[in-house]
């Protein structure tokens, strides 16, 4: 092939020509990404020569802004293959993914150590004070040049040399680690048969896990599986105690099989890279260095707060085992409560004590009853309406194509939603964005661009003809997520490195955890929780008890976060070089006194969050840090006596919502709240305040 026809053939990566804006995403194949990432680098290496050379002397104009303009093609194939990487993988892509994740490390890693282009930074910085600049202008200049000194810019040849070393195997580990996470997750699989192998599962499950096995290759059997939406069900419905352990056993055991996809030498290297980098930058830790650019500022700062909400969280957690223990002899059992027993005893409990299970609530939460509720509230919150594009392809089969409209009428944003658990998508869910907003000026003479906001969940598939019923916790994921992308959507902001979700980690879960709230707002559930079957809405009397049960086991659940978060910390605050990661991991946990009965929400093995990328490392307490700051910011409407209060949303929109990283989050915060907040309405909203 030319190279004249190689290009011709990624141009649906880099021209999007389909409606609202979109790629052409069926025109794109998965060989199509290697060349296109060839000519994305080489174009975005001109750019940055180019600002690097310029003759002209530095400023805002021919430095800052022409870096923020710099990298088009290179986001646009990045954005588009990552999404596949995420959400449709494959052999191709995944070899594609451990050759461009290093070969990306080393392009930015040239770029911050390019001495002409940091020293025309640099110089902007050093004036910054007599720019006469804006807000959001000097916060941007004060960020990229932060990010240069980070990258390294202001070390020696041998310490930058190092530092790019670093960084490109860095990206080569997390790649390896997400992808042994996901052959673990895709090739495990529980067949069951009819009979006592489904006692205690509810009807919707069942049907489930039979499209599961069916879709694999197994029809007329069923099929537990380790995606969440499947596992945690079954764990809290099943009656037999055998299978629970052998399906729990296989959740938390993904990256830690002992063989070609074992995650511990992984991290033990990921760990002392970290550390080592952190070092050549001048930080006492990894953690030091990540919090350096956020709200907690310190690690100290973050145990605090874990410390306090750890004791409590772990003493009523022991309450909590010692009612379930109370229902295991009570059944005639002669066990003690294990992990795998935890989530069954508990639904027995919380249906005994509230008189509901998941099963009685799950009717009333359809998903296309969810994401209507999720819209409707955006709605009325902030203006903005969602209307679907079936004409419109994604870039799966499953996926959907919304327009997004502000309160005058005008498109300001495409939603993506992409809901179905399937083999060739890793787990969890998440937000990211195909294309930021920004309202620079474009060489076509148009301004800015819309952003394109993806939202991905690994809900199960029903059969054809069949409504998804969703539990509780997949409603509030769904509606965590749409934060995450109303957040993306609302940005009203001139520079993309500002755009949307690009704040410090510790306030990026604000907007999506307080979207959480509306859920379960009694206004919300009474008008979008109705029976799937009859349209019928939730009954008073369950409404009430749904609302009544929200702190239910919050011990148990508060105790498997706040683990993680610790552990996080552990590794990335500790000592730089760990022999036995494995026994690091064990021997913290035994120090921190967790229950014999709890497991760590995320262990170490499988922690995507931390260990497949670096967003997250040093920083998974940013969802507890964010909690403070969402039950904070929702009290704000209980004080208005209206969960739509408009005088509050609209603030709540300009200063959260639509101002991106435009301004430090503390005083975003302080612009919308008049003060920063405390952590009391966090602990009252989980039930564990004194």
């Amino acid at each position: 092939m030319t190279t004249s026809e190689a290009a011709a053939g990624t141009d649906p990566i880099f021209a999007w020509t389909a409606p609202l804006g979109l790629p052409d995403f069926a025109a794109i194949a998965d060989a199509d990404f290697a060349p296109a990432f060839s000519t994305a680098l080489k174009a975005h290496e001109v750019e940055i020569a180019a600002i690097a050379e310029n003759p002209a002397a530095a400023d805002f104009d021919n430095t800052i802004v022409a870096l923020e303009r710099a990298g088009e093609k290179l986001g646009r194939v990045s954005a588009l293959f990552w999404n596949r990487a995420g959400t449709d993988t494959s052999a191709e892509i995944q070899s594609l993914e451990r050759d461009i994740a290093p070969r990306l490390s080393r392009h930015y890693s040239k770029i911050a150590m390019n001495a002409a282009l940091f020293s025309r930074v640099d110089r902007l910085y050093d004036q910054r004070a007599s720019l006469q600049l804006t807000g959001e202008q000097q916060r941007l200049l004060e960020r990229i040049w932060k990010s240069f000194v980070k990258a390294g810019a202001r070390l020696d040849a041998d310490g930058q040399a190092r530092l790019a070393a670093i960084g490109e195997r860095l990206a080569g580990l997390g790649a390896q680690f997400g992808q042994n996470v996901l052959a673990d997750e895709s090739d495990w699989m529980l067949l069951l048969g009819d009979g006592p192998d489904l006692d205690g599962l509810p009807d919707h499950l069942v049907e489930a896990m039979a499209a599961i096995a069916s879709e694999r290759g197994h029809p007329g059997q069923y099929a537990v599986t380790l995606s969440r939406s499947i596992i945690e069900p079954f764990l809290a419905a099943s009656d037999r105690r055998d299978l629970r352990e052998t399906a729990f056993k296989a959740w938390i055991a993904r990256g830690d099989g002992g063989n070609t996809t074992d995650n511990w030498a992984l991290i033990g290297e990921i760990v002392a890279l970290r550390a080592e980098k952190a070092k050549l930058l001048g930080y006492g830790s990894y953690a030091d260095l990540k919090l350096d650019d956020t709200m907690a500022k310190s690690p100290d700062a973050v145990e605090e707060l874990l410390g306090d909400v750890w004791q409590r969280a772990v003493a009523r957690a022991r309450q909590e085992e010692s009612e379930l223990a109370e229902l295991v002899a009570e059944a005639g059992l002669n066990h003690p409560v294990a992990a795998w027993d935890w989530r069954y005893f508990a639904d027995k409990l919380k249906a005994r004590k509230f008189d509901f299970s998941e099963s009685e609530l799950k009717p009333y939460l359809s998903l296309e009853r969810m994401i209507e509720a999720a819209f409707d509230v955006a709605n009325r919150l902030f203006g903005i309406s969602m209307t679907e594009r079936p004409d419109i392809a994604g870039p799966h089969p499953d996926a959907r194509v919304f327009e997004v409209r502000g309160d005058d009428g005008t498109i300001i944003a495409i939603f993506i939603a992409d809901y179905f658990a399937r083999p060739s998508k890793r787990s969890g869910a998440w937000m990211s964005a195909l294309q930021p907003q920004h309202k620079l000026p474009g060489p076509d003479g148009g301004v800015g661009q819309k952003p394109i906001i993806i939202n991905v969940m690994n809900f199960s598939k029903p059969a054809v003809g069949r409504p998804a019923l969703l539990s509780f916790d997949d409603a509030r994921t769904l509606f965590h997520e749409f934060g995450h992308a109303v957040h993306g959507m609302l940005s009203n902001v001139i520079y993309p490195s500002l755009s949307g979700t690009a704040v410090s980690r510790d306030f990026v879960e604000l907007p999506s955890q307080l979207y959480e709230h509306w859920l379960s707002h009694p206004e919300v559930l009474s008008r979008h929780a109705r029976h799937y079957e009859t349209g019928a809405p939730m009954p008073q009397e369950l409404l009430e008890k749904v609302l009544a049960a929200r702190t239910f086991n919050s011990g148990f659940a508060t105790t498997e976060f706040t683990a993680s978060a610790l552990i996080d910390m552990a590794w990335h605050s500790g000592p730089a070089a760990i022999d036995d990661p494995a026994s690091f991991e064990a021997d913290n946990l035994r120090a921190l006194g967790l229950p014999e009965a709890i497991v760590m929400r995320h262990r170490s093995p499988h922690f995507l969050h931390v260990f497949s990328g670096d967003g997250y490392a040093a920083g998974y307490y940013s969802y507890m840090w964010s909690e403070v700051l969402d039950a904070d910011a929702f009290a704000a409407f209980e004080e208005a006596g209206d969960p739509f209060d408009k005088a509050t949303a609209d603030k709540l929109k300009e200063h959260v919502y639509a101002a991106g990283g435009s301004r430090d989050p503390a005083e975003l915060y302080t612009a919308f709240r008049g003060r920063l907040p405390t952590p009391e309405a966090m602990l009252v909203k989980k039930g564990l305040a004194a």
